[in-house]
């Protein structure tokens, strides 16, 4: 499904942990009708966490690529982790999202990990839309996330909906930019759209009239008719809304129970009208600092921003189309180091499915297979096009720890293991450390070094333990742990390196 890059709307879903992420991407598969079925976290049967390590832990670990057709308009969605830990997926998938929506859990509010994304989406400048979320949990409070969401990200954080009956009996919402209320049956899907009950009619138009204002104060014409009339037409007001959100300059609120599929077809609709396209954002930065737009017209260039390997495939790379098509057998050349690539199939991904497709546009998100030397931030272009997109700049690591082999005779090995999880994990640091004469790997924390073990696992067969062991003197060091855990067929982890310094 190829469409035009004024078309073409790119997702980002983020929130902490726990906030319905993943739950809400099930939705908006179901009400576009790319499935026929919802699966649940519980079960292990959702679209986008798909390895056997999420459907384990029953969180999202690593981002996931899934599109929908709604309307006239393609929607990609990336469903992103919440733990701090994978915070280099999310930086990847914010490089190439246009809008993001951030999840907030009504039972619990604005929460940690939602205000450390927070600072992600600022470094980003990428307009967003908030959600509400699990209204549908008995101590949903809504009016209490919405407050702590104003006073967390300012003014700008205008409602454009509300729950009238939160909770376990939630059925409907009442929508300020349409002045009406949905109501939905017991299966969620399309609901009954009824008028504003009486008692609610003040709080509504409160509401509405704050958007028609944002929406007005970002275009001469409309302020004017604004004026004139003293509101706006639903149209003129998703043209208002539209250049508001681009520039961040409202930030619009949505609720709703993606569990029970109630509200998610709204949030994709306004997706659909409001928010913008690759070819509505400002022109994207290139190395040297210059900027260009997104053309299809012009010369193909590909950003990859994720790589992963898969066993029977090898390596998988996940790109954006910054100007250009890209078809099946394009001969690409790789700007960071000059070598050709051949794209030998396009794929649509739909989690851990892709399906091949003929051609993408600029603005797309696609995925290939088989690059040999194309990786993460790597730029490649048609002959003739030499630009270099912005590298995605990766966070530094955190923590770190030494990795020691069962036996010197299984280090190459293991450090193999670990330059392929390094290739696919920017965030992931490999030292050779002259000083303590260890192999030191570098990371985000504990439950990123926890994934790094299960990957390395799987790539070595090896059985990976952490020590927590404390040395008291220099001798009782390193050579003491080998002497205990040389003779079992593990690896080791020693932890607070600066005990053996």
């Amino acid at each position: 499904m190829s469409v035009d890059t004024k078309n073409i709307r790119n997702v980002v879903l983020l929130g902490h942990s726990g906030c319905g992420k993943t739950t809400l991407a099930e939705a908006m598969l179901f009400e576009s009708g790319a499935i026929t079925r919802m699966g649940t976290i519980a079960a292990g049967s959702t679209m986008s966490d798909y390895t056997p390590i999420e459907q384990e832990r029953g969180n999202s670990l690593f981002s996931s690529l899934m599109h929908v057709k709604w309307r006239n308009c393609k929607i990609n969605i990336l469903d992103t982790p919440g733990f701090d830990d994978f915070i280099g997926e999310v930086v990847c998938s914010l490089k190439v999202a246009d809008t993001a929506l951030m999840l907030l859990n009504s039972a619990h509010g604005v929460e940690v990990g939602t205000e450390i994304l927070w600072d992600y989406v600022n470094d980003f400048k990428t307009p967003t839309i908030f959600v509400i979320s699990q209204i549908d949990h008995e101590k949903s409070d809504f009016d209490t996330t919405l407050e702590q969401a104003k006073e967390r990200f300012g003014s700008k954080v205008l409602p454009v909906q509300y729950p009238l009956n939160q909770g376990s009996g939630f059925t409907s919402i009442i929508d300020t930019i349409r002045m009406i209320m949905y109501v939905f049956g017991p299966n969620g899907g399309k609901p009954e759209k009824k008028p504003i009950p009486e008692n609610e009619m003040a709080k509504a138009m409160a509401m509405h009239n704050a958007l028609v204002e944002a929406a007005a104060e970002n275009e001469e014409g409309l302020m004017e008719k604004f004026f004139d009339k003293g509101t706006l037409s639903e149209e003129e007001m998703t043209e208002g809304l539209r250049i508001a959100l681009a520039h961040q300059q409202i930030f619009p609120v949505f609720c709703c129970s993606a569990l029970q599929d109630k509200g998610s077809g709204r949030i994709m609709g306004f997706i659909n009208d409001v928010a913008p396209s690759p070819a509505d954002v400002p022109p994207f930065e290139l190395v040297g600092g210059k900027t260009m737009k997104y053309d299809s017209k012009a010369p193909t260039s590909i950003f990859i921003y994720k790589t992963i390997s898969e066993a029977q495939v090898g390596l998988v790379s996940y790109f954006k189309i910054y100007s250009g098509t890209v078809r099946s057998g394009d001969e690409l050349i790789n700007s960071d180091n000059g070598t050709h690539e051949r794209i030998s199939q396009v794929f649509e991904s739909e989690g851990k499915v892709r399906n091949v497709i003929d051609f993408l546009q600029a603005g797309d998100l696609g995925v290939t297979l088989k690059m040999k030397n194309s990786h993460t931030n790597n730029t490649l272009n048609a002959k003739g096009q030499s630009i270099q997109i912005d590298p995605i700049h990766f966070p530094e690591a955190r923590i770190r720890t030494a990795v020691v082999p069962p036996s010197k005779s299984d280090m190459e090995k293991l450090i193999k293991a670990l330059h392929q999880v390094e290739e696919e994990d920017p965030t992931l640091r490999v030292e050779q450390s002259a000083t303590l004469k260890q192999t030191i790997i570098h990371g985000q924390g504990q439950l990123h070094l926890d994934l790094i073990r299960y990957r390395i696992e799987r790539i070595s067969a090896f059985t990976w333990i952490s020590i927590s062991r404390k040395f008291h003197t220099e001798k009782q060091s390193l050579k003491s742990a080998n002497e205990v855990y040389r003779h079992k067929n593990k690896v080791v982890v020693l932890d607070s390196l600066e005990k053996f310094i």
